[in-house]
């Protein structure tokens, strides 16, 4: 027992000598110093959530051309099956309205055309001689990943919106470290995190609506988390290489992540025009040359 208390004694006489490097060997090696932006701006929560609303209060419609490549993913088996890219037009027009439409590869005809009211969408599919219809909040997930899309996402996706009037939010800063393959080099991302939130009905309870990250050297938006009403992440949006599109700043790449369904979809951006002087009418809206004999496929 005595021994034991010595042995205890001495070590703790050794300790500080241990911390203080005295009887600890040590070598020194560097580490990648990560590099920082030129800039760095600084604004204050309700100026960022003002410069959102801004922006999208001044937006009435939008006609994107983009190449497409699509990927369902089957995480389970760790099988990822990427489709030919493929050229689409994407038109927007406040409130809700969406058409989105996509062209075969080489060819150029029709691959499908969807359009949307923002309550039920169409979607045809020429090569499968199919018209399928239903509302745009997916109610009963089916097998065919085709059948579970919705055109609602898409809309959500292009432009971050504003917020609503009974949303509630907070900012947080923060910074990323990434790293640039391509250059081999280690940089900084300064970013601020608007966090939005909204008072369930009849309670307390504050559920997670979206959380949009912005970069502190431009002030843009490079990411937005969408989250269903049951908390899950629904969608996951990352805006890069912005670049002047029609006297507007607009990322030339967006890739759109569905978690919940298992797909996601690359947008390369070609050109973007916003509020056309020739505005979309209600016809830009509307499936057209439908042959007859199409088969109806209504979803529930």
């Amino acid at each position: 027992m005595k021994a034991a208390c010595r042995l205890a004694a001495a070590a703790a006489l050794a300790l500080p000598l241990l911390l203080s490097g005295c009887f600890v060997l040590s070598t020194t090696r560097k580490l990648p110093i990560p590099k920082a932006p030129l800039v760095t701006q600084t604004v204050s929560p309700e100026e960022l959530v003002s410069r959102l609303n801004q922006r999208w209060a001044a937006l009435d419609s939008l006609n994107a051309s983009v190449d497409i490549q699509a990927t369902a993913l089957k995480t389970k088996e760790g099988v990822a099956r990427d489709y030919t890219t493929f050229r689409g037009i994407i038109l927007m027009r406040k409130p809700q309205s969406l058409r989105v439409y996509g062209r075969l590869p080489v060819i150029g005809s029709r691959m499908f055309d969807m359009v949307s009211d923002g309550k039920y969408f169409s979607l045809w599919i020429p090569s499968q001689n199919k018209l399928i219809m239903g509302a745009n909040t997916l109610k009963t997930k089916s097998a065919s990943q085709v059948e579970n899309m919705r055109p609602g996402f898409f809309f959500d996706a292009m432009v971050v919106h504003g917020l609503e009037p009974d949303d509630e939010y907070f900012v947080t800063t923060d910074s990323e470290t990434v790293e640039d393959a391509a250059k081999k080099h280690l940089y900084t991302v300064p970013e601020y995190t608007l966090s939005i939130v909204r008072r369930q009905p009849g309670s307390q309870k504050l559920a997670l609506v979206r959380v949009v990250t912005f970069s502190r050297e431009n002030l843009q938006p490079y990411q937005q988390d969408i989250y269903d009403s049951d908390g899950s992440l629904e969608t996951q949006v990352t805006y890069t290489s912005y670049r002047s599109f029609d006297s507007e700043m607009y990322p030339s790449t967006i890739t759109i992540k569905r978690p919940l369904e298992n797909y996601q979809a690359v947008l390369t951006v070609e050109d973007v025009k916003e509020n056309q002087k020739a505005p979309l009418t209600d016809d830009s809206f509307l499936l057209k040359g439908i042959p007859e004999g199409t088969k109806i496929q209504t979803l529930k």
